[in-house]
C-alpha cells in the first residue's frame, strides 16, 4: 500500500482510510461504504463509488472535519475494528474443518475478475463469477490467490447512437485512482516475469489487487521495452483476433505461473476458470520435468492437483486454434516437455466444424483431474460433448462432475433488504446464509413490510434511471427520443419486468416481440400496465448481438408502445446492482440448453424478484412450482422455429393468466398477498442454495480438499523414494 508521504493530505487520525480504500473488501461491507459516503455523499457518486478516486479528490478540509467528528470517528474506529477482525480471524469456516491443511494455498486463474465497478476489468458473467468466488473464498478464509489480466483499456463503455446502433468506447485507466499497487518479489524488486512470445521474450508487469484475505494479480504487457503491439498485447478484453487470443492465453497460462513463482508462491491446488487458462497446466509440467519427471509422470502430478471448470455448453465457445498457429508459438516449447511435435498437438487436437484443430478444452480436460460444469444440467451436456475423449466410457459416466454457480450474498444484496434480514432471520443472517432452515424465516416478514421495502427499491431503480437520462440530456449526448427511450417515461407502479445480459443471439432478447401486437395488448392495458426495461452490450464483433439491441431500441422510441420499453445503455455491475433490486419480474429467455449457468435471476431472486425463465441452467434445478415461472417444456423441439413458436406462446400466456393477474390483485392495504407468497418462496427456496458459499464450500470440499490431499500424498511418496535412494 501506498505510504503516508503519498496521502499528505489525509490526516494521522484517519490514515487507515487508503489502507482500506485499497482493500475490496469494503465493497461488500455496508458500513464501510458509508465511511466512505459519509466523507463527501456528492463527490462519492461522482466517483462511481471508488474510494480511491474519492480520497484523491476530496477537499482536504472536509477529511480534516471528519477527523475532529466524534460521530465519524466512531463509526471509522468500528470499521476498522471489523476490518482487522476479518484480515486476522483465524476461527474460520476453513480452518475449522480443515485444520490440517489451513497452511495450503488455492490459485485460480481467469481471464476477468469482476470485484466491483471501480475496477473495470471483466465483461460478464464468468468476471463475475469469477469475483464472487474470490469474495467468498475470503469470507471462508480459504488461501487462495487469484491470477488474470489488469486490462489499461478494460472492456468498452456503451453508447447507443440514434438509430439504435450500438457504439464502443474505451478508456484509459489511470492507475492512481483504480484500487491497485504494483508488487514487488521477496527482495524488495518490482516483479517482472519474461514469457516467450513468436521466438522472443516479452516482459509482463504484475498488480496486486487485495480483495478481503484474497490477492488477486493481474498481468499487463504495457511494459517499456516491448514492442508496441505487445504492449498493447493486454491493453483490451476480448479484442482482436485469434492471433492475440492465443498470444492473451500464453502470458495467463505460462506467465501466472512464473508470476507465482517470482512472487515466492507455490500453490497446492490450481483452478482453471474455463479453457483460457489451460497452458498453466503446460507450464507446470515443463516445470517438473526440468527437474527430472518424465512427462507422463509430470503429467499426472498436475492431473491431481488441478481443478478445470467449463462454462460453455456450445464447440463453437470453445477457444481452438489452428495447428500451424500453436506450431509457430510452441516449436520453442514443447521439446522441454521431452515432447515431439505431433505429442504436443495431440495434447488437443480436436476436430471442429472448420477442420482439425488444438482446442483449449480439450487440453484442460485431458491434463485435468478434477472437471465439472457450472449446473447439473451443464455438466450432461458436457459430457455428452466430451465423452470421447474417455474411449470405452459410457456417456453418463464420463469422469464430469458439477457445481452449479451461485452468487455473493453480501455483494448483491440490497442495504434495505440486509436490514429486512437482519430484522427477521437475526443480525448474524450472512454467517449461516447457505442454511435452508434459516430461510424459513422469511415467511414470518409481514406482507405489507417487504411489499414496502420493494416498493422503495423500485422508486430507486426508476430515479436512478431518470437522473441517467437526465445527466446525458445535460451534456447534449443525446436526441429527445433518445431522452424517452433510456426510460423518462417509467411508471413506478406499473408491473416492471428486468431483462439485462450479454445480448447474444441465443439469449433471445428478441423472443417476447415474436407477436407485437399481443405484447402490445399486455404493456398498454390501462387497468394492469406491464414495462419492460432491456439492458446489456453486444461484444464489439457480434453484429447479430447489435442488431439485437437496435431492435430493441427501435421499440423503445416507439411511440405505439408510450414508453413502456426502456434500453438502458452501458450495463456494468453498478447498473445491475440496481436492476437486481428493483425490478418487479426478472426475464430470461436463452435458447435451451445454451444456458450454462446463468447467475442474475439468483441475484434477483435474493433480493425478492421472482424468476420468469426458459428451463434451463440454474433455473432447471431452481424451479419448484410456486418460486416462479418456467417457460416451455423439459424436453427438446422440432427446430428454432417451433421453440420460438412453442416458448413465446407460453410467455404471453403466462403474462396474461398469471403474472400480470397476480401483481395487480390486491387487497384493501393495495398489498399483493398472493404475489408475496411467490416473492417469499423465491427468496427461500433460492438463497441459500445459490449461494456462493455454497458453491466454493462444494468445491473445496469435493476438489480442493482431495487434490491438496493428492499432493500431499505425492510429496511423501517423493520423500520415501529419495530416502531409499539414500540408504548405502
Amino acid at each position: 500500500m501506498d505510504d503516508a508521504t503519498m496521502w499528505p493530505h489525509v490526516p494521522e487520525r484517519l490514515q487507515r482510510l487508503v489502507e482500506l480504500a485499497y482493500n475490496l473488501w469494503w465493497s461488500w461491507r455496508p458500513e464501510a461504504r458509508d465511511l466512505f459516503r459519509m466523507l463527501d455523499y456528492s463527490l462519492w457518486n461522482r466517483a462511481h463509488h471508488n474510494p480511491v478516486k474519492l480520497l484523491r479528490e476530496i477537499a482536504p478540509e472536509k477529511l480534516t472535519a471528519a477527523a475532529k467528528d466524534p460521530a465519524f470517528r466512531r463509526h471509522y474506529d468500528a470499521v476498522m475494528k471489523a476490518f482487522d477482525a476479518t484480515m486476522k480471524a483465524q476461527e474460520t469456516w476453513y480452518a475449522t474443518h480443515y485444520p490440517e491443511l489451513v497452511d495450503l494455498l488455492m490459485a485460480y486463474f481467469s481471464f476477468e475478475f469482476g470485484i466491483h465497478n471501480s475496477l473495470p476489468v471483466y465483461a460478464g458473467g464468468l468476471g463475475i463469477l469469477a469475483g464472487d468466488h474470490c469474495k467468498e473464498a475470503s469470507d471462508l478464509g480459504l488461501s487462495l490467490v487469484g491470477v488474470g489480466f489488469m486490462y489499461p483499456q478494460g472492456y468498452f463503455h456503451q453508447h447507443i447512437s440514434p438509430d439504435g446502433w450500438q457504439e464502443s468506447i474505451y478508456e484509459q485507466l489511470d492507475y492512481r485512482q483504480v484500487p491497485v499497487q504494483g508488487t514487488r518479489t521477496p527482495h524488495g524488486d518490482a516483479c517482472l516475469i519474461d514469457v516467450p512470445l513468436n521466438g522472443r521474450d516479452i516482459r509482463v508487469a504484475v498488480w496486486q489487487v487485495q480483495v478481503g484475505r484474497v490477492r488477486l494479480y493481474l498481468m499487463d504487457t504495457n511494459v517499456e521495452g516491448n514492442e508496441p503491439w505487445e504492449q498493447e498485447l493486454s491493453a483490451r478484453l476480448y479484442g482482436g483476433d485469434h492471433e492475440l487470443r492465443i498470444q492473451q492465453e500464453m502470458v495467463l497460462g505460462i506467465g501466472g505461473v512464473r508470476v507465482l513463482r517470482a512472487l515466492g508462491i507455490e500453490p497446492t491446488v490450481w483452478h482453471i476458470n474455463e479453457g483460457h487458462s489451460a497452458f498453466v497446466m503446460l507450464e507446470r509440467i515443463r516445470e517438473f520435468v526440468q527437474q527430472g519427471l518424465s512427462f507422463p509422470d509430470a503429467a499426472e502430478v498436475v492431473r491431481a492437483t488441478t481443478v478445470f471448470t467449463t462454462h460453455t455448453p456450445v464447440p463453437a465457445g470453445h477457444d481452438a486454434f489452428p495447428f500451424e498457429m500453436v506450431e509457430a508459438h510452441f516449436s520453442h516449447y514443447w521439446g522441454s516437455l521431452g515432447l515431439e511435435r505431433d505429442e504436443f498437438l495431440r495434447l488437443g487436437a480436436h476436430e471442429e466444424t472448420w477442420g482439425p484443430a488444438f482446442n483449449m478444452t480439450v487440453l484442460a480436460l485431458r491434463l485435468s483431474g478434477f472437471r465439472n460444469g457450472v449446473s447439473q444440467p451443464h455438466r450432461e451436456i458436457t459430457r455428452k460433448m466430451w465423452h470421447s475423449l474417455w474411449p470405452g466410457v459410457a456417456e453418463d459416466q464420463a469422469p464430469i462432475t458439477s457445481v452449479t454457480n451461485g452468487v455473493h450474498l453480501p455483494t448483491w444484496i440490497a442495504p434495505e433488504m440486509d436490514h429486512l434480514y437482519d430484522k427477521y432471520l437475526g443480525p448474524h443472517w450472512v454467517e449461516r446464509q447457505d442454511d435452508p432452515a434459516l430461510w424459513q424465516l422469511v415467511l414470518e416478514i409481514p406482507d405489507h413490510e417487504l411489499w414496502a421495502v420493494h416498493q422503495q427499491l423500485k422508486r430507486k431503480l426508476m430515479s436512478f434511471i431518470r437522473e441517467r437520462a437526465r445527466w446525458q440530456w445535460i451534456r447534449g449526448e443525446v436526441r429527445p427520443e433518445q431522452v424517452l427511450a433510456a426510460g423518462t417515461l417509467l411508471d413506478p407502479e406499473a408491473l416492471t419486468i428486468g431483462f439485462a445480459r450479454r445480448f447474444a443471439t441465443y439469449k433471445r432478447a428478441d423472443l417476447i416481440f415474436h407477436d407485437l401486437s399481443r405484447l402490445k395488448r399486455i404493456l398498454r392495458d390501462p387497468w394492469r400496465p406491464v414495462q419492460i426495461i432491456f439492458a446489456g452490450k453486444a461484444h464489439p464483433a457480434d453484429e447479430p448481438g447489435q442488431r439485437l439491441i437496435q431492435q430493441v431500441y427501435a421499440l423503445a422510441t416507439d411511440h405505439s408502445l408510450g414508453g413502456r420499453i426502456t434500453f438502458v445503455e452501458d450495463y456494468d455491475m453498478h447498473v445491475a446492482r440496481y436492476f437486481v433490486q428493483g425490478v418487479d419480474v426478472w426475464l430470461n429467455t436463452p435458447r435451451r440448453p445454451r444456458e450454462a449457468s446463468g447467475t442474475s435471476g439468483q441475484k434477483a431472486a435474493l433480493n425478492g424478484i421472482p424468476h420468469l425463465s426458459v428451463l434451463d441452467g440454474w433455473w432447471h434445478e431452481g424451479y419448484n412450482g410456486a418460486n416462479g415461472w418456467a417457460i416451455g417444456e423439459d424436453h427438446d423441439y422440432d427446430g428454432p422455429h417451433a421453440q420460438d413458436q412453442a416458448e413465446a406462446e407460453m410467455l404471453y400466456r403466462l403474462l396474461e393468466e398469471e403474472v400480470v393477474p397476480l401483481y395487480y390483485d390486491r387487497d384493501r392495504d393495495d398489498v399483493p398477498r398472493n404475489w408475496m407468497q411467490v416473492v417469499k418462496e423465491a427468496i427461500c427456496s433460492c438463497a441459500p442454495t445459490f449461494s456462493a458459499r455454497r458453491m466454493v464450500k462444494e468445491y473445496t470440499e469435493q476438489m480442493y480438499v482431495p487434490a491438496a490431499r493428492s499432493r500431499r500424498s505425492f510429496e511423501s511418496r517423493c520423500e520415501e523414494e529419495m530416502s531409499v535412494k539414500r540408504k548405502p
